[in-house]
């Protein structure tokens, strides 16, 4: 079995340095921001841009989210409007991507040859140190094999990426554990959600006072996408996953046994080796954080099937929660 080659940084700042001189050389470094880990480069570079996709083995329609500090680089990197502008005030740093009309400098790697470009400031303080210290945007999809379960922890990053990639820097466990909100604003009367996150629809129609609409269609990957995230099937164990608007105790019990069957909250009268809860109480923000680990926990565990429970509503967390179990069910 081959050595894995990826080093796991602590935060230290001796190691920002080194890692931030890595970026700026135009080598890519793995590291934690609030939604998942992400796999960093020169979002200027096209050459380190590159590296990205070869490392994930991400097909070139699928672009990048470039990360920067704040709202003055919102308009350095893409033609800004004032809807942009008041969501970026109201969410940055955080867990919000903003996509807009992309400026020269932004490589066509990074926008899959589209004219647009995604923007976030990431809320981490690792992430944004390495964004100081490196001074140049950073592009960084999730830090995983494309198309498989996102990390949201430094080992689940060396699992899949530990042959491809040398430096990974550890933050814990994301805080948040879903990918990010994305919000069109290329055209700024009808802004769309790309893909849902911990900031919700309406969070956002109250900062624009619009309706926002939320586009659920899929794009294949010989198409050039608009955001990341928009694929029917991504986010995907290698185990069918099999989604539940209710798991029941009759249900599980005329199950087979070596599947196994995950609960938002923790049942009160069904037991066993095979059941699982996402959280004791169901609290659906601590079900997103720890969504991704479960899937990859179970994944290798060697069962034939993985039966999830679907988050209750439409809005909110819950349809964050449910968009990435939708596309990790999806066969195709």
């Amino acid at each position: 079995m081959s050595k894995l080659v990826a080093r796991v940084f602590s935060g230290s700042p001796v190691n920002l340095s080194r890692l931030a001189k890595v970026l700026r050389s135009g080598g890519i470094v793995a590291a934690p921001t609030e939604t998942v880990y992400g796999l960093a480069g020169n979002a200027l570079d096209p050459k380190a841009c590159r590296k990205i996709f070869r490392a994930k083995l991400r097909p070139a329609t699928d672009p990048l989210i470039v990360h920067v500090l704040g709202l003055d680089d919102l308009d350095r990197y893409a033609y800004g409007n004032s809807s942009a502008r008041l969501l970026a005030r109201k969410f940055w740093p955080g867990p919000l991507t903003i996509v807009l009309r992309k400026r020269t400098m932004i490589p066509s790697v990074v926008s899959a040859g589209r004219n647009s470009v995604a923007l976030r400031s990431p809320a981490h303080p690792l992430f944004r140190r390495l964004l100081r210290l490196s001074g140049v945007p950073l592009a960084a999809p999730s830090a995983n094999p494309f198309g498989y379960v996102s990390p949201t922890t430094a080992e689940h990053v060396r699992s899949g990426l530990g042959l491809r990639i040398q430096h990974i820097l550890n933050g814990g466990s994301c805080a948040i554990g879903l990918e990010s909100t994305i919000v069109d604003l290329r055209d700024a009367k009808r802004p769309r959600i790309l893909r849902p996150g911990a900031i919700t629809r309406s969070q956002i129609e109250q900062v624009l006072k619009v309706p926002v609409r939320e586009r659920r269609s899929a794009g294949r990957y010989a198409q050039a996408q608009v955001a990341p995230g928009m694929l029917t099937r991504h986010y995907s164990p290698r185990t069918s996953v099999i989604l539940h608007a209710v798991l029941d105790k009759s249900s599980v019990l005329s199950g087979a046994q070596n599947q196994a069957w995950v609960f938002l909250a923790k049942p009160s009268r069904v037991s066993g080796k095979n059941i699982y809860w996402m959280d004791r109480q169901g609290d659906l923000e601590r079900v997103a954080r720890g969504l991704f680990a479960m899937l990859r926990r179970l994944d290798v565990a060697g069962y034939a099937r993985l039966n999830f429970e679907c988050a209750p509503g439409k809005e909110g967390m819950a349809a964050a929660i449910n968009d990435r179990l939708r596309r990790a069910a999806a066969k195709a």
